[in-house]
């Protein structure tokens, strides 16, 4: 069983659309996960503009990889390196703890991620 930042049995994170690095719905990681997708966010317009700045344009569609591309407001596990950049430029998602997996600690602190917490899991 995998655990979330909170010690507690890691909660999925999206289902639509269908996240996680293993496209299972939880931000589970494992050695083959390079860029620790660990934290679970709701992302923002902001946020979004942000990512296709850096080079990951996670708004538009890739129907090849049956990914039709994020929305404000849906959920995503997400790199956690991208997350504390995002952090540091001031335009860091809202984060779910109960499905941010416990590995996303190695790099970012849990007071740092319950600063960005949303208040209720939906």
């Amino acid at each position: 069983m995998a655990f979330n930042v909170l010690g507690t049995e890691l909660l999925p994170c999206s289902y639509d659309p269908l996240t996680g690095f293993y496209r299972d719905g939880c931000c589970n990681t494992g050695d083959d996960d390079l860029g620790n997708h660990t934290v679970c966010v709701k992302a923002t317009a902001e946020f979004l503009a942000f990512s296709a700045s850096r080079g990951n344009d996670l708004s538009t569609p890739r129907p090849e990889f049956r990914f039709r591309g994020l929305q404000p407001g849906d959920r995503w596990c997400l790199c956690v390196q991208r997350w504390n950049e995002a952090h540091a430029a001031g335009v860091a998602p809202m984060v779910v703890l109960e499905a941010t997996h416990e590995n996303a600690l190695e790099f970012v602190s849990l007071e740092t991620l319950k600063s960005h917490a949303l208040r209720k899991v939906s």
